[in-house]
């Protein structure tokens, strides 16, 4: 059957059904698989009374064959672009976009607002692309900058920062639900999905084509197989120009990180189904776009997904296992195994030298001590000599002493007699095994992209998955893609459910700009860089979020046709990282092992075992980006936590936005957050000059981007008088509680005015201003 919106009452007259039509009506599978003969006929008009609240529109007749496709598994057709003439705000036309969006409003007789102002847009830019503040002299760079294309070259500017992999990278591990550990109770740890998060912010960072993206990420290994020669001639000696990174072997990292019950391994037939059970939805889910998990006990009630079609893609992926593998080209795994042990006889021989000379420290040599002395040098030279000579011919030749060979949990090939078939299971549980299932293809979306269903198997079936999905008339794909990037621009998507492109998600607000983006998306070489140049530059991006109508809060006070900008909070990690670097503190080292910042001591005692939590030993780490704070599935970072960081135990389209108590007492009470407190009030001091006015503008400037205004001013100068008298009259010191010792900066001035000033910076950090993008 199929389910539509309309949902008035039917006029029902149950004395008119006839025999044959409750036998139609009422299946023999649904029935506990007996016939209709058999079943009690009390429970015939029980099933009859109840069908009759059931609205007769919501019901599409199962012999109907021509039921019409969902709008979202038609192949997307480039609309043409509505005509500048025809729009009565043409003059606000930038790019296609805004042709677009105007002609919607124009519909409704709504005006756009107006442009924000230029500190407004600098912010909102790096904030956008970079998850970061923009610095004092960044900001006037552009303010000064009157040249007609100033807002494209900061734009340029943005995206080839390293920073952008780093946010943009983040919006995308939602979507793959990246952790470091498997949850449940046991919450294994997965020593190596750093990787893959790796992998992601420099596949960000290159601009990957996003179809490129896709295909590493189901069938790396199948359609770039290594295949690299060993020459005995190199050894171990490669050039890092030269040497060979399996990006796209780590791509299938993205399945390597499975919610997963440490119990699950007693039971490898349950473990493999519901390892299936995630990859398939996961996949469905950040690719497509669809909720797959809902055929996996039956049809789909939605979408024209059979439970067949999911059965058959979990036969796509039965042949895969996660595998470790040396993320290391056979050469230097080759090199490696030659080399380590000619480097541990080395240190071997080292060590006995140094005991040689602690034994003997402080006193005249013997004879017989001085030839053991000269003996234990000749066997570290021998020793050494053995080592290979490095290849000078060869610049910047990597020669690293390894202790292990670096490894990344990636997709791999079962042993052909070990792989586990597929059958269709009867409501979907493992037990219930009907038929088996052969590789495939969903058959409604086959069909629309006219290809055969059937994919081979029992190897390179993901690889025909991946291709398939990225043929550039898929009628998902870009869709999904391009839809992401707008909701990640706008706070909301074209298609306000990301993940759920199907009958029963959210109508698109605009379908043929939707299809316009998805088209010119495949036409630009599925580049995301320049969607963020198309959307960025276009007028519509551009608005502020600060003006409002009755009639526009009437007639669209959600602002689905886009009149404005909307007002977005900054997630939980841009907010830990604006924190950090508006302080001066922050470490924008890239990349490596997960970092694990020490906790206040109510935080220690949520912890159910204190290993859960090993602290990183280089207090240097402690103020790196968020995306490099370890992920626990059953523990988030506090500060995450109540920010609305996602579970991450299915793929996250879009983050819950609350409001609760633990925001304001962790951004108030919080000894780290008072810690940078004092390093933005150090940095003002340094920076701002040498009087109240001068600090408090410079802190205005370097926190919210923007110069103060003079009711700010006056009302700040007040709150500092406030609390230096406050603190004075209590004889209480800037260091109060949290610190052992005042920064350098607000070490040389008197106890109460640097509390005072500290405190002031706490309170800018507490603005809503601060944790908001306009």
């Amino acid at each position: 059957m199929r389910f539509h919106n309309d949902w008035q009452a039917p006029h029902v007259a149950i004395c008119k059904w006839s025999q044959a039509h409750v036998a139609k009506s009422i299946p023999r599978n649904k029935l506990m698989y007996k016939p209709l003969s058999q079943v009690p006929v009390y429970g015939v008009f029980c099933a009859l009374f109840l069908w009759s609240f059931v609205p007769q529109t919501l019901l599409a007749q199962d012999e109907n064959p021509e039921q019409k496709i969902q709008w979202s598994f038609q192949k997307p057709v480039r609309p043409s672009v509505p005509d500048r003439a025809g729009l009565q705000q043409g003059d606000r036309v930038q790019n296609p976009i805004d042709a677009f969006v105007l002609r919607k409003l124009q519909v409704q007789q709504l005006a756009p607002a107006p442009l924000a102002d230029k500190h407004t847009l600098v912010r909102r830019a790096y904030f956008d692309l970079l998850g970061l503040p923009p610095t004092p002299t960044q900001v006037e760079q552009f303010v000064n900058d009157t040249s007609d294309e100033a807002w494209k070259h900061l734009i340029d500017v943005l995206l080839k920062s390293k920073q952008y992999g780093e946010r943009w990278g983040r919006h995308w591990l939602d979507v793959a639900r990246y952790a470091d550990s498997a949850g449940f109770e046991g919450d294994d740890s997965y020593p190596n999905a750093w990787r893959y998060r790796d992998y992601v912010v420099k596949s960000f960072n290159d601009d990957k084509p996003y179809d490129r993206f896709v295909q590493e990420q189901i069938a790396g290994d199948e359609i770039w197989p290594d295949n690299l020669d060993l020459d005995p001639k190199r050894v171990y000696r490669v050039a890092p120009n030269q040497a060979v990174h399996f990006e796209a072997r780590v791509g299938t990292g993205f399945f390597g990180f499975p919610p997963r019950v440490s119990e699950s391994a007693l039971d490898a037939r349950r473990r493999h189904y519901e390892t299936l059970i995630d990859w398939v939805d996961t996949a469905g889910s950040a690719f497509m776009g669809l909720t797959l998990g809902c055929a996996r006990c039956h049809d789909h009630k939605f979408d024209a997904v059979t439970q067949e079609d999911y059965f058959a893609m979990q036969a796509i992926f039965t042949s895969s296992i996660e595998v470790d593998v040396p993320i290391m080209t056979p050469m230097e795994v080759q090199g490696w195994s030659y080399i380590y042990p000619r480097i541990v006889a080395v240190h071997e021989a080292k060590i006995a030298y140094q005991v040689f000379q602690q034994r003997t420290s402080g006193r005249q040599l013997t004879d017989q001590e001085r030839a053991e002395e000269k003996r234990l040098r000749d066997t570290i030279v021998q020793k050494v000599m053995e080592l290979p000579t490095k290849n000078i011919s060869v610049p910047n030749t990597v020669y690293d002493p390894l202790v292990q060979i670096p490894k990344v949990t990636v997709l791999g090939h079962e042993r052909p007699e070990l792989i586990k078939p597929v059958h269709f299971l009867d409501r979907g549980e493992l037990y219930r095994q009907r038929h088996q299932v052969a590789p495939a293809l969903p058959a409604a979306l086959a069909q629309t992209t006219g290809r055969n269903k059937a994919v081979p198997g029992p190897f390179g079936s993901r690889k025909e998955l991946a291709l398939w999905l990225t043929q550039p008339d898929h009628p998902l794909t870009a869709r999904v893609m391009v839809n992401r990037i707008w909701q990640w621009h706008f706070g909301r998507g074209i298609v306000a459910t990301a993940n759920d492109f199907g009958a029963n998600g959210v109508a698109p607000t605009h379908p043929e700009l939707l299809d316009w983006l998805a088209t010119e998306f495949v036409a630009r070489g599925w580049r995301i860089k320049e969607m963020h140049r198309l959307i960025m530059t276009s007028n519509t991006y551009q608005m502020t979020s600060r003006f409002a109508t009755e009639k526009h809060q009437q007639i669209d006070p959600d602002n689905r046709l886009l009149w404005r900008m909307s007002r977005r909070r900054l997630e939980a990690e841009a907010l830990w990282d604006s924190i950090h670097a508006t302080a001066g503190t922050i470490n924008l080292k890239m990349g490596g092992r997960p970092v694990v910042v020490p906790l206040a001591a109510d935080e220690i005692a949520a912890l159910r075992e204190k290993w859960q939590w090993p602290i990183t030993g280089d207090p240097a780490e402690y103020t790196r980006r968020g995306l490099y704070i370890l992920v626990l599935r059953n523990f988030r970072f506090p500060m995450f936590d109540v920010y609305d960081a996602p579970l991450n135990s299915v793929s996250c389209p879009q983050r819950d936005v609350t409001t609760v108590a633990p925001q304001a007492l962790w951004s108030l009470n919080s000894p780290s957050v008072y810690r940078q407190a004092m390093q933005l009030a150090s940095r003002v001091v340094k920076e701002g000059g040498k009087t109240p006015e001068e600090w408090i503008a410079k802190l205005w400037m370097i926190a919210l981007a923007r110069p103060i205004r003079d009711t700010e001013k006056r009302e700040a100068l007040e709150l500092l008088d406030q609390l230096a008298t406050a603190a004075a009259s209590r004889q209480v010191a800037a260091r109060g509680t949290h610190e052992t010792a005042l920064p350098p900066g607000l070490a040389a001035l008197p106890a109460e005015q640097a509390s005072a000033l500290a405190k002031l910076c706490l309170a800018v950090y507490n603005l809503s201003e601060f944790a908001y993008l306009d």
